[in-house]
């Protein structure tokens, strides 16, 4: 079985979620989050962890995870900015598909916390 990679920055929220599932599955978005946007790269991931969520919650993480190509195959990669700023745009609705398609465990593989 084909798998992509995906990276997702989060908040110390969304991680608790994470950690709730058994890091199985992403939780719902909220009613004004209408696209869940995992990215293409660890680069980006980290930019956007170390940078925006630490502005925001003093501390950010990167997660990698597995999901089937097949899944992934059908959504568009998105350039959002410069040329590493690559996502892919899954709708809300269909978020619950993508947990379906997960392959292993999502993974934290960075932590960036606010200079003291």
């Amino acid at each position: 079985m084909e798998t992509r990679t995906l990276y997702r920055p989060v908040g110390p929220k969304e991680l608790q979620l994470l950690k709730d599932s058994g890091f199985r599955r992403w939780p719902p978005r909220l009613p004004e989050q209408p696209i869940f946007y995992p990215v293409t790269n660890e680069q980006y991931a980290i930019e956007i962890a170390s940078r925006w969520n630490v502005k925001d919650d003093a501390v950010g993480y990167v997660t990698k995870f597995e999901v089937r190509r097949s899944f992934m195959d059908r959504y568009e990669i998105q350039t959002v900015g410069g040329s590493y700023h690559t996502e892919w745009w899954v709708p809300a609705e269909e978020l619950e598909q993508l947990n379906d398609n997960i392959v292993g465990l999502i993974e934290v593989i960075g932590e960036y916390r606010k200079p003291i």
